[in-house]
């Protein structure tokens, strides 16, 4: 009786696997301000503490997060490109090229829209003026 129990509890125990290393949890400014309206909406007693619970987030979370809006930190925070920023003038620069490349395209279409109503032109030209000698005067 006593094995039968003993094979009952293991089965009936999870198992649980234990990290090497605890990866320590992040979280987004969108988060933070998310949680802190639910916390900022909550009325009745014991909400805040059941919706700590239900996020798995600490006391002290709440508290630095608070802090933190208050300072506006939170404001500010979105997710940026890392590495180096780029330089302006060399923004500016490529923008100018872009806008540069574009306007010769322009130019080169037009010149060829012209190019074919010259030609039109003289061909109806040309045709205006044969039909205008066959006439008798």
């Amino acid at each position: 009786m006593v094995e039968d129990l003993k094979e009952k509890v293991l089965v009936e125990m999870p198992r649980t696997e234990v990290v090497a290393k605890a990866k320590r949890r992040q979280y987004t400014a969108e988060y933070k301000l998310r949680i802190l309206r639910e916390v900022d909406a909550c009325q009745g007693h014991g909400e805040i503490g059941a919706l700590l619970r239900r996020e798995g987030v600490y006391s002290s979370n709440l508290t630095n997060w608070r802090r933190q809006r208050e300072r506006g930190e939170l404001d500010g925070l979105s997710p940026r490109k890392r590495g180096p920023k780029p330089d302006p003038r060399a923004v500016e620069l490529a923008r100018l090229k872009r806008e540069n490349e574009r306007l010769r395209e322009r130019l080169r279409q037009a010149e060829v829209i012209i190019e074919v109503q010259k030609k039109v032109a003289q061909m109806l030209g040309a045709a205006v003026e044969e039909t205008d000698q066959d006439e008798p005067n």
